[in-house]
């Protein structure tokens, strides 16, 4: 009788490896390309060197907004008073005073379009009480989201000992970002915006590639002198075999905002161009249906609540091949969502990508008189 737990493989097609397309020069220190729709790093250059992060710190404070809203401690209509702490911050403004109230979803768009650390202070003293606090609630996502390279001093993004990340964190943070908020990102698609009664003097977004590129819908830039010219893009393209494929770019340390435009969009197009999105299986789609022994049901669908997509050098997308490893027999009862099996995702004999596959049902046990008469049939199998 075969061993209860060996694998059992399923084998679609076979494939010799892919050439990886070399990334383009792009003048920064630092920068990282993700494929969002295939959770893949595409390109890298010094993405774990610790760096002052400037005001893409904000997005961590994003992160912590978006969270309170979604738990309700706060509201989008509900007005934040102003401290002087706030209102003195250095830097980019939003122009808020102590003499008014201003709505979150304002202050949102402050820190977002303005880049403004006045705005970005106040929904910190609002969501977490103190700056302090809420800078401790920043270091706590910050290591519950595996930024184990990343420390924060303040909310904003200012120079201070310690404040510190690095390109990979950022990439971390920024996809999270988007994936744990999708309803928050067309904030960062707007070009202008200032509150009423402030000046219009910081009043257009910093992100060049907004007006440039129809595709950009985000996020942030940042510079102070140490950290040069920083920015976080995403875009989202349309392919004829993969709709809303999503690339992210981590770009720091280059020498001018045009500079760091340029080599953006560089970075942006080879991604989309050098690498082809390979949809291999929906959401929810089966992967697999193997035989289900002891159950209320004969059979049980494998496979992952998000679609299964992977990004392959173009034109290589028919060379792949895909194994699934699973224990054989497999014994109910199952839950919904359990782990039951694991696809590998190969090009020639490197495994690019392991994927998890869980039940997408659940299977009870059978009754007795059905379990009994399984186990007879297993010691005969």
């Amino acid at each position: 009788m075969r061993a209860l737990l060996a694998p059992w493989i399923f084998l679609f097609c076979a494939v010799a490896a892919a050439q990886v397309p070399q990334a383009p020069q792009i003048a920064a220190r630092q920068f990282l390309l993700l494929d969002v729709t295939a959770d893949q790093v595409l390109a890298a250059k010094d993405a774990d060197v610790q760096v002052e992060p400037s005001s893409l710190t904000k997005l961590m404070t994003a992160y912590l907004v978006y969270d309170a809203l979604r738990s309700g401690k706060i509201r989008l209509d509900q007005k934040l008073p102003v401290s002087t702490r706030a209102w003195k911050t250095p830097g980019s403004r939003m122009f808020i005073d102590p003499k008014m109230q201003v709505p979150v979803e304002d202050l949102i768009k402050g820190m977002v379009v303005q880049s403004g650390n006045d705005a970005t202070v106040a929904l910190a003293e609002g969501v977490g009480g103190t700056v302090e606090h809420f800078v401790e609630l920043m270091n706590q996502q910050a290591k519950a989201l595996g930024m184990s390279h990343t420390t924060f001093k303040n909310p904003e993004g200012l120079p201070a000992p310690g404040h510190t990340s690095t390109a990979r964190d950022l990439g971390v943070l920024a996809t999270r970002l988007i994936q744990d908020f999708p309803q928050d990102l067309p904030y960062y698609a707007i070009k202008k915006y200032r509150y009423q009664g402030t000046p219009t003097a910081n009043d257009t977004n910093r992100n060049t590639l907004l007006f440039r590129d129809p595709t950009v819908d985000g996020l942030m830039t940042g510079h102070t002198d140490a950290a040069g010219y920083c920015v976080i893009a995403t875009a989202k393209r349309d392919f004829p075999n993969l709709q809303g494929r999503r690339l992210l770019a981590i770009v720091l340390g280059a020498t001018s905002d045009s500079a760091r435009a340029n080599e953006t969009q560089k970075l942006l197009n080879w991604g989309f161009t050098a690498f082809e999105g390979l949809k291999l299986f929906g959401a929810n789609q089966a992967v697999l249906e193997p035989q289900v022994w002891k159950g209320s049901a004969t059979t049980v669908k494998l496979g992952q609540p998000q679609p299964i997509v992977l990004a392959v050098p173009a034109g290589s997308g028919s060379r792949i091949k895909t194994q699934v490893a699973r224990p054989d027999p497999l014994v109910a009862p199952i839950q919904k969502g359990q782990k039951v099996a694991t696809l590998k995702i190969l090009s020639g004999e490197q495994v690019l990508r392991e994927v998890p596959l869980v039940a997408l049902e659940t299977v009870e046990q059978a009754g007795i008189f059905g379990r009994a008469w399984d186990a007879i049939r297993l010691w005969i199998k």
